[in-house]
């Protein structure tokens, strides 16, 4: 534990541990999700839930005004209307005109989930109307992040009119003034930390500015904002009387594509976040999307896909591209209506992630050893671990594995002759968006940004010593005041033969599951090991079994030759107690309760 976390940490601050687990096989303290006895029971009752469900739902805050509408979100309650945003009625206007006059539009994405979906919402929301657009995704390697003046000079050469940059821009100040310079008119719709000055634009729709929006609107992912501009559009549109003479395309069929961006994102799944992806899951089932059911196909989904997929099968392969391959290929995936182009990018994307995930084992391995020797030494209150020509393209997905293990912020920072690229994980109470900004500002980093919970920038090699400290200043300042302390929360602990395939059923009922409605994760207390195994290359399959005479499959994931791993594969088979979330694992038409194992402690 840093001394910022110790220092925050003491007894009468702590919930009580459940089951008595202080101290995981993760380091973390078990911690009950509390919920209100009497809500719970109102809930029951008006709703006509059962008990457990509506103690989940008390537990997350859900009043008894709030729940049908958490329920069943919809776009027409939950839908900002768009003049909520600053700058959104200027960029629709704006927009509408180069659709109507024939202007040649691009939009210019970032390489991840999130840029690639925004780029495919603008891109067929305009050639739907009828607009001229084109897609420009910049190369991870050659440009790095963001708009660059080199960039904005060759769009304008080509005969570009209007730019709208997509999950990206708002702190890209040089690119932008020679892309005024350049004659391009420009809209910015990010989502990323503002700094009070902002960039040369027609338009910036960022409801992080100052005067940005509400702060329920502030947690949009990029892609969900750019499908209120095209919204307004859209609007804009028929006030000129564009679509009496023409089929307006419904907006609505893009949701698919929003929700994949909302989830991989990681932003908040409440308020028109819930109802992107709740609508959007509908769309995905009818799989209209040329790209995305060829990528569910390259995967291997044969099953209605949830928000699991959407984060865990869908998004990796759609950020291989802009990992290890070609930037572009995931947003012309989700723009395409050819079937056979469809399945050749989707091929080539399964096989870029199958390379993406070789390089990250590789470089994990050497940056866990750097991490293990480092917090032995002085246990810092942030990780920021850097490797001699690692792939920047994975130092994301190893910043987040190493925050998971080591329970505080990580940045990872490739570097390659004299310079260094960075990408970064936060935990809960850490602002790691606003650090990495202030890092910019006093001279350490030549390029920085991001928001609360993922961070990326850029410095010189010769300064990385000196943005480590600040780092670590800074965040264990944050730990202290907001006395962080590694936990694990558990909505509830049940006997293994709780675990059904009805009670599963009841938990989805919640759904969609991501940050800010975590997916309900249970105990099962003193539980026996009936056998354990490895299987793949670092998963580690089990069987659960317990006074109740009930048995559970199984499986934790990447979890050979961590602590975890090592406990449930542990010889003397002792009994544990385990946490993680209940799913049905489908198999040759059989589906069977199990449980995704998070995290064990003995019994």
């Amino acid at each position: 534990m840093t001394d910022a976390a110790r220092a925050a940490d003491t007894p009468e601050k702590r919930p009580a541990a459940l089951l008595g687990v202080e101290h995981s096989a993760l380091g973390r303290r078990w911690v009950e999700r509390t919920s209100d006895d009497r809500l719970s029971m109102t809930l029951a009752q008006r709703l006509g839930v059962s008990e457990i469900v509506a103690r989940i739902l008390s537990a997350r805050g859900i009043s008894a005004e709030t729940a049908e509408e958490f329920l069943n979100p919809t776009l027409r309650t939950a839908m900002p209307a768009p003049n909520a945003f600053t700058d959104m009625e200027r960029a629709a206007q704006r927009l509408g005109d180069a659709i109507t006059h024939g202007e040649r539009i691009v939009v210019f994405g970032d390489y991840d989930v999130d840029g690639a979906t925004s780029s495919a919402v603008l891109h067929r929301a305009v050639k739907g109307a009828g607009g001229d657009i084109g897609i420009y995704i910049p190369d991870r390697l050659s440009e790095g992040y963001g708009p660059n003046p080199a960039a904005m000079r060759k769009l304008a050469e080509e005969g570009t009119n209007l730019v709208v940059t997509v999950d990206c821009g708002t702190t890209a100040f040089e690119a932008l003034e020679a892309a005024a310079g350049a004659g391009l008119d420009v809209i910015v719709v990010d989502h990323h930390e503002a700094e009070t000055k902002l960039p040369r634009a027609l338009a910036v729709v960022n409801p992080k500015r100052i005067d940005g929006g509400t702060p329920d609107e502030a947690h949009l992912a990029a892609v969900g904002l750019t499908f209120i501009l095209a919204a307004a559009t859209y609007r804009a549109l028929r006030s000129k009387g564009w679509f009496e003479d023409r089929d307006e395309p419904d907006l609505l069929g893009l949701l698919d594509i929003v929700a994949l961006g909302t989830v991989c994102d990681m932003v908040p799944l409440t308020g028109i976040n819930r109802a992107f992806v709740h609508q959007g899951l509908k769309i995905l089932s009818r799989r209209a999307n040329p790209g995305l059911s060829a990528l569910a196909d390259a995967a291997g989904v044969d099953e209605s896909p949830g928000t699991y997929h959407l984060g865990f099968v869908f998004g990796p392969r759609i950020n291989a591209g802009g990992r290890v391959g070609e930037s572009s290929l995931g947003a012309t995936l989700l723009s395409t209506n050819d079937p056979a182009e469809a399945s050749t990018l989707a091929r080539r994307l399964d096989a870029l992630n199958r390379e993406r995930q070789m390089i990250e084992a590789e470089i994990l391995e050497d940056a866990m050893r750097r991490a293990e020797a480092l917090v032995a030494a002085r246990d810092p209150a942030a990780l920021v671990i850097a490797g001699e020509n690692w792939h920047p393209g994975v130092i994301g997905i190893v910043a987040s594995r190493l925050k998971d293990a080591f329970n505080r912020p990580t940045c990872v920072v490739a570097l390659n002759d004299g310079a260094g690229t960075g990408s970064g994980r936060s935990v809960a109470g850490v602002d790691l968006g606003q650090t990495v900004i202030a890092a910019r500002q006093s001279g350490l980093l030549t390029k920085g940004g991001g928001h609360m919970m993922a961070a990326g920038f850029s410095l010189d090699a010769e300064k990385l010593e000196d943005f480590s400290h600040f780092l670590e200043k800074r965040i264990a300042q944050q730990m202290t005041a907001s006395g962080f302390y590694p936990t694990q929360t558990i909505d509830g602990h049940l006997k293994v033969a709780a675990a059904t395939a009805e009670l599963i059923d009841l938990i989805a009922s919640i759904g969609p599951f991501g940050t800010a409605n975590p997916e309900p994760r249970f105990a099962l207390a003193g539980v026996r090991l009936q056998f354990a195994d490895i299987v793949g290359e670092n998963h580690v399959k089990c069987r659960l079994e317990d006074d109740s005479r009930g048995r559970l499959d199984g499986i934790c994931f990447r979890s050979v030759g961590t602590p975890l791993g090592e406990l449930l594969l542990h010889r003397s088979r002792p009994t544990l107690h385990i946490a993680g979330k209940l799913r049905l694992n489908t198999w040759q038409g059989r589906s069977t309760p199990q449980i995704i194992i998070d995290d064990a402690a003995l019994a």
